[in-house]
Order: C-alpha cells, then sequence, then structure tokens
C-alpha cells in the first residue's frame, strides 16, 4: 500500500454533464432541452442571475457561470416578444454559457426550449426555489474547484486535532497510529491522504474510498479499523492541523530542545505547524504524537509552555542581575 502520491491537482473546469450528474438527485434537476451540449464547460464555481442581461445589457456579464432563472427572471423573458427573447438567448448561447437553470419548477418559453436546442445549450429546471438552489450547489461547485494534492501518509483525529503523521516507509507510522486509535483516538486514513484546500487556512483530508476504514500492519496484513475498534474509531475527512514527522535517529542530529521555534510545513499553499521527531528504540511515539498534538490545541488557546518557561527563565535571571 505503500505509494508516493503527491500531484498537485486543481480543477479550473467542470464539465455540465458532471454538473448533472452530480447534483440531478440533490437538486431534482430535470433536463427539458439542449442535450447535445453536455460537453460544455463551467468555469467559474458560482452561479448568475442574468437579470440585466435579458434586458440586453451584457457589460460585465458572467457567461462562465451557469445561468440561474428564477421567477422575476422568467415572468420579465414572458413580457418580450419571442423574437426578443430568442435574441437575447442567442447572445448568451454566443458568449458560451453553459447552461440555464430554471427555479421554481417553472415552465421555460418556446424560445427558450427552440434556442438550447438549436446552440446546444443545456437547459435544466428544479423544483427548488432560487435561494435554496444557490445555498446548496454553491459550497458544494466551490470544493469541487478547490486546489488537490495527495501526500504519503496516516491521518487520525487526536481529540480534535488532525494529525498527519509522515515519514519513511517502515518506520512506524500505521503501528503508531494502531496505538493511537488503541487509546481511542480515530482514523482517517492510512497510506494515502488527499488533501483538498477548503480556504486560505484549512486543508482537509480524507482516505481513498476504496480503502477507508483499513490499514496495513506489516507482519499482520490489513485490518479493519471500524471491527476491530468500533465504527467511532473511523472518520470520513477531518483537517489536517499538525503535521508530524518520524525522523531516523542518528548520532550527532539536532534535536529540537525547547519548541519556541515553530516549523512549518506547506500544503497547497497552507503553512502547517510542524514536528520533527527522532525514531529510536524504547521511545513511545505514539505518547509523542499525542502530546505534540496537545502542545498544539495548548497554542490555539493561547498557552504556549515553551514561551512561558522561556520568558519565567528570562525574568529569573534578570532578577539574578
Amino acid at each position: 500500500m505503500d505509494t508516493k502520491l503527491n500531484n498537485i491537482k486543481q480543477s479550473q473546469e467542470l464539465s455540465v454533464r458532471k454538473f448533472y450528474e452530480n447534483f440531478k438527485e440533490l437538486t431534482e434537476l430535470e433536463l427539458l432541452a439542449g442535450g447535445d451540449g453536455f460537453d460544455r464547460i463551467i468555469l467559474e464555481p458560482s452561479l448568475n442571475r442574468p437579470a440585466l442581461a435579458i434586458t440586453g445589457y451584457f457589460k460585465n456579464f458572467a457567461s462562465k457561470r451557469i445561468q440561474l432563472f428564477g421567477a422575476g427572471e422568467m415572468a420579465y423573458m414572458r413580457d418580450l416578444s419571442e423574437k426578443s427573447q430568442r435574441d437575447v438567448l442567442f447572445r448568451m448561447a454566443e458568449l458560451k454559457i453553459p447552461c440555464i437553470v430554471i427555479s421554481r419548477n417553472l415552465a421555460p418559453t418556446k424560445a427558450m426550449v427552440d434556442v438550447a436546442n438549436e446552440c446546444k445549450v443545456p437547459l435544466f429546471r428544479t423544483k427548488m426555489k432560487s435561494k435554496e438552489f444557490l445555498a446548496d450547489i454553491i459550497v458544494r461547485i466551490d470544493r469541487m474547484f478547490s486546489p488537490k494534492t495527495s501526500e504519503h501518509g496516516t491521518l487520525i483525529d487526536i481529540r480534535g486535532v488532525g494529525t498527519l503523521i509522515c515519514g519513511d516507509s517502515g518506520i512506524g507510522k500505521s503501528e503508531c497510529a494502531l496505538a493511537l486509535i488503541d487509546k481511542g483516538h480515530s482514523l482517517v486514513a492510512d497510506d494515502v491522504v488527499y488533501c483538498e484546500k477548503v480556504n486560505d487556512h484549512k486543508v482537509l483530508g480524507k482516505a481513498p474510498e476504496l480503502n477507508r476504514g483499513y490499514m496495513e500492519c506489516r507482519g499482520i496484513g490489513i485490518i479493519s479499523v471500524a471491527e476491530l475498534f468500533g465504527i467511532n474509531c473511523v472518520r470520513m475527512e477531518k483537517s489536517i492541523d499538525i503535521i508530524v514527522s518520524f525522523v531516523e535517529w542518528k548520532s550527532g542530529m539536532v534535536e529540537d530542545r525547547t519548541g519556541l521555534d515553530t516549523k512549518y510545513k506547506n500544503i497547497l499553499g497552507v503553512q502547517i505547524p510542524h514536528f520533527e521527531i527522532p525514531v529510536r528504540p524504547g521511545r513511545d511515539m505514539a505518547r509523542l504524537v499525542e502530546v505534540a498534538a496537545r502542545v498544539y490545541a495548548l497554542r490555539q488557546m493561547g498557552h504556549d509552555s515553551a514561551k512561558a518557561f522561556n520568558d519565567k527563565l528570562i525574568a529569573h535571571m534578570a532578577k539574578k542581575d
């Protein structure tokens, strides 16, 4: 199961076909016309209400987005002559809009159906209100566009702190994770962690669907965490809050003895606190990783023990002087 995958993939586009397949059940999408245009591309992770466009004003028209026709837009369309409707819709099609969605289960005009078929622009309808449709779709589409990569390691939820354990193959990542799970913590992903940038400060990690909830233990084989430890010991996804790297201990190597200087590792442009722990016989790696997670949690609450001790030491030295 040791497969190194760390290619960054950023989806800059989404086909109408994939949009329909992903959201048809959630939003009860119904294809009305333009079925030959499923290969059209959605280039921006948002929706546009084309109220100004259907009046003939196309300056700054967001043509790369899904076009949502609500009750207001449909009422205005019906007040236009069929020729005016066709002129507006042809202009929108020329600007390569990906598709049109009509909300509230409203019936399209004849011109909308005809132009959709002629220009191969998919025309959908949903029973949802415009506000509900926007709320359900925008966040999900935005995530489909978010940058993604994968990291070699094991992701554990340690009392709310997403901890990515990294290191060379065979150094003991899975064994450490197993000990942490035995303590009551939860497995998110073993060996390969799919990472997704949610915002400028957060990266979400999850397991590939195929091996979710499974771990490889050298000498034992593949185990099911849920069956051995209970379903509460498996999580679907978790933010990556800290990274703990296991490094093989060598005589003379420099080790962090104070913890005053926080190190960071970059994943998808997000700087994540990074702890390096040397591995050598006799060390309880699970306990050390657990402590690293607690140190991070305390720092998030404004308590930095390393800084507090350093300040105390400086004050003591100043008093002696």
